[in-house]
């Protein structure tokens, strides 16, 4: 739920309050008890990160150890060649 900072114009007293969106704002001052308390228009807090910082999820790319790899940079993927079994000399036993 967002907070909203509200103001009296009558009495000058101040309150942030955690409300829904959808609630109507409050009209009543809680300290004088007149209907001149106002919702006020504020900038927000915008964007808090809280944690110790970013992880590899957070990544569109696939990556290791929580930086991003540069593809032009990254050698391209190995291929699988067939390889033929070694051939192996035989020994007759016999004389």
């Amino acid at each position: 739920m967002p907070n909203y900072d509200y103001r009296c114009t009558n009495c000058g007293y101040t309150e942030e309050i955690s409300q829904r969106m959808s609630d109507a704002p409050i009209t009543k001052c809680p300290n004088c008890g007149k209907e001149t308390f106002e919702r006020l228009i504020t900038g927000g807090a915008g964007v808090l990160y809280k944690g110790e910082g970013w992880y590899v999820t957070d990544y569109s790319k696939k990556s290791s150890g929580g930086k991003e790899k540069d593809s032009s940079t990254a050698p391209p993927p190995a291929t699988s060649t067939p390889v033929a079994p070694a051939k192996t000399e035989s020994k007759s036993e016999g004389s």
